[in-house]
């Protein structure tokens, strides 16, 4: 090899990661005749056009530049994917010959790839991207487009231009990644309800970049129903689509035209060698960082820990459970890459060895042996670095083994795993804490109800079960309207179960049986007591968890669950899978999102039983691991279980496996924008035929509460009573 003209450590690190080096070739601007009017321009320039644009109220022009930025940034991505795919096999020729190269022909080879797959590249993304869009953007415009303001100020702008639909697809977009922003959140509300919008505005313009969370989450749900072949198929594919999802991103890491050094705000680096090393390794870095970004589901600010081993981990248990032993002997292979000293994982494939009789020789997963292998590389690499040329380097993974980093950056680095790992307890002792407002202990002021379990019995905080809510001839009253209501329509977008095949649903809303006494298909005062008893679970548990605040009936729905004859021979799913009502609920690292899907505004959850002639079908509460079991509630009529709809109260139904099983679910909210219309438009109806839904001293003993909701009663135009309701997303059941 030729000689060093240069410091050791910095040649070595030079050598070692020159391939990371191509993307500042990119940097120069194309050569050629092109129109540069035809190729793609900066986004953040349009971006900013848009931005002025709407400030100067211009929304036309404001709505053309900001869909315009976005679609040309997604352009440049597509543009550098297809262009490392072309370039990739540029200059093999003379790498090939590395290995038997002698003196300086190692170092002319070596550059002559590089400078082929650097000239490739730039040729490349020359004909598509002018050269200021091939420039770095500012960190500003990176913020922006990472938190998705883009479509908060397009939803304004579609909103000045009277396209709802698009307003409402722009809110929705931009919710997913803010979910606390309360402003948006009450737009989706009045979008929900505007002539015009429908349900299909309601989706994630971004969710491209996402499906591997919708595979996750899909993934958890069939886990949670024991469907544990569905399980695996889609922990698979979330594997796999988690890894393309990385290989993108540290394509666009390669791809992209980067700031040297200095431009960065590091210090200057002095020296060619120098700077390519430097530039280098934070390549190298940028790939490595993948792993956080698409471990951070959208609006988060953390990634989720281990969020590939996790995935191998639940994908070897399902596939077990499925009877995939030999893909299970695979994953859990593929698993012990990143941890080979981890017992479980160990027990569990002597379990295998066992079970297959000495056939445990299934080789880890090639894609992630490459993928292993690689971040293993990198990371030594960059330890190099950091112990050599003062690289600042946060490495994104647990799994890292310590004799990786290099002795003199050991402590430091143990130090910062032990903060990691004190942090992931310290979020789970703070399990159990309940910031609800409510507090359980209050009085029952109705005669006849009585506390036949508090927190203390159920195992839990601000949990109750009340006897006595109703008397045997009332719940005969709601099982006939039931029976009658379910021949006309089960108030569930004609779904034969949301949860199960095995079960059949029926549902039935207050005002859907107003409309039907209407037609003379059920009975008025029917239909009249399923309203009247939301009102009164509603005086109950107001008082009872002693609520600081009004409380608001978000909505009412009568359910019956029918076991399927025939159908229930070996079953292992629930009624309902574990879940908690007003966030996502991740048992696994025992997080719950408050975000969309979830029903964010509901503060307290109820179920009024009807009837106990079934089996099974009982209500459970657990952890957060939707595993532990913390108790359990058996129906019966007039039986009223209350509890804060938080993370402080998981809870599932267990399987219906004979009979029909019918209830009163029922959420309610501190929120008086979140009221239930439907019930509303239900009383508006009534009041127009003259008839009085609530008694005065019924409303006296409320107090101010339901003063203002018969306030906003009384108002209620009847335009309004026709308008669209709230999307009320009925798989939320009880």
């Amino acid at each position: 090899m030729a000689q060093l003209s240069v410091p050791l450590s910095v040649y070595v690190a030079f050598h070692l990661v020159l391939r990371a080096s191509l993307h500042v070739a990119a940097v120069g601007p194309a050569v050629g005749s092109a129109n540069l009017l035809a190729l793609l321009q900066p986004y953040d320039r349009m971006y900013y056009s848009g931005v002025r644009a709407y400030f100067g109220e211009e929304w036309a022009k404001a709505a053309e530049m900001l869909e315009k930025s976005i679609l040309t940034k997604q352009s440049l991505h597509r543009v550098r994917r297809q262009c490392h795919e072309e370039c990739e096999a540029a200059g093999t020729q003379g790498l090939s010959k590395l290995d038997s190269a002698e003196g300086s022909l190692w170092d002319l080879w070596t550059l002559d790839w590089v400078q082929q797959r650097a000239e490739c590249l730039r040729f490349c993304v020359g004909r598509s991207v002018s050269p200021a869009g091939q420039l770095p953007v500012s960190s500003d415009i990176e913020y922006e487009f990472g938190t998705r303001n883009p479509y908060n100020y397009l939803q304004v702008t579609y909103y000045k231009l009277e396209k709802l639909q698009k307003a409402a697809s722009a809110a929705h977009t931009y919710f997913v990644a803010n979910p606390s922003h309360l402003e948006m959140r009450n737009n989706i509300e009045k979008y929900r309800r505007m002539e015009g919008v429908t349900e299909e505005a309601f989706q994630d313009r971004e969710i491209e970049n996402e499906k591997h969370w919708d595979l996750y989450d899909a993934a958890v749900q069939y886990e949670a129903s024991s469907d544990w072949r569905q399980a695996s198929e889609k922990w698979k594919a979330c594997v796999n689509e988690t890894l393309r999802q990385t290989e993108e991103c540290r394509v666009q890491c390669e791809v992209a035209s980067q700031l040297l050094p200095e431009d960065r705000g590091v210090g200057s680096v002095d020296g060619v060698f120098q700077k390519a090393a430097a530039l280098s390794l934070s390549l190298l870095s940028c790939r490595q960082f993948c792993v956080t970004q698409v471990a951070t589901r959208p609006g988060r600010i953390s990634a989720q820990e281990d969020y590939l081993p996790t995935q191998l981990e639940h994908l070897h248990i399902a596939q077990f459970k499925a009877g995939d032993i030999t893909g299970a002997v695979q994953t859990l292979r593929s698993l012990l890459l990143f941890y080979p000293t981890d017992k479980d994982s160990l027990n569990n494939l002597q379990l295998y060895y066992e079970t297959l009789g000495g056939d445990t020789e299934s080789p880890p997963a090639q894609e992630i042996v490459r993928y292993f292998s690689r971040s293993l590389q990198e990371k030594k690499l960059l330890y190099f670095g950091m112990e050599n040329l003062d690289l600042s380097f946060t490495d994104p993974d647990l799994w890292t083994p310590e004799d990786v980093v290099p002795e003199s950056l050991r402590a430091a680095w143990r130090v910062e795993k032990e903060k990691i790992n004190e942090k992931i307890n310290k979020g789970d002792q703070e399990e159990e804490v309940d910031d609800s407002g409510f507090f359980a202990g209050g009085p029952v002021p109705r005669k006849g109800v009585t506390i036949t379990m508090d927190d203390l019995i159920l195992n839990g905080t601000n949990r109750v079960a009340l006897d006595g809510v109703m008397t045997e001839k009332e719940c005969d009253r709601v099982l006939q309207l039931a029976a009658a209501a379910a021949s006309v329509g089960d108030g569930y977008r004609g779904r034969r179960s949301p949860h199960t095949p095995h079960e059949t649903f029926e549902g039935l809303t207050v005002l859907r049986a107003l409309k039907l006494a209407q037609e003379g298909l059920v009975n008025q005062s029917d239909a009249r007591l399923l309203h009247e008893l939301g009102e009164r679970a509603r005086d109950l548990l107001h008082s009872y968890f002693r609520s600081p605040s009004g409380l608001f009936v978000s909505f009412t729905h009568l359910v019956c669950r029918s076991a399927i004859a025939g159908h229930q021979e070996g079953r292992l799913d629930l009624s309902h899978p574990v879940h908690v009502d007003n966030c996502l609920l991740e048992p696994e690292t025992k997080q719950c999102w408050k975000e969309p899907p979830a029903f964010i505004h509901r503060d307290l959850s109820a179920i009024l039983y009807l009837n106990d002639n079934f089996d099974g079908g009982e209500l459970f509460f657990t952890n957060r691991d939707a595993k532990t079991v913390t108790a359990q509630v058996k129906p019966s009529c007039g039986r009223l279980v209350g509890f804060s709809s938080g993370p402080v109260n998981p809870h599932g139904v267990t399987a219906v496996t004979s009979g029909r099983r019918c209830s009163l679910a029922l959420w309610f909210t501190k929120e008086k924008l979140y009221r239930d219309m439907e019930r509303e438009e239900a009383e508006a109806l009534w009041a127009a035929d003259g008839q009085s839904v609530v008694k005065k001293d019924e409303e006296e003993a409320k107090g101010g509460s339901t003063t203002a909701t018969r306030n906003a009663r009384s108002q209620a135009s009847n335009e309004r009573s026709r308008g669209r309701g709230r999307v009320t997303g009925a798989k939320d059941e009880l």
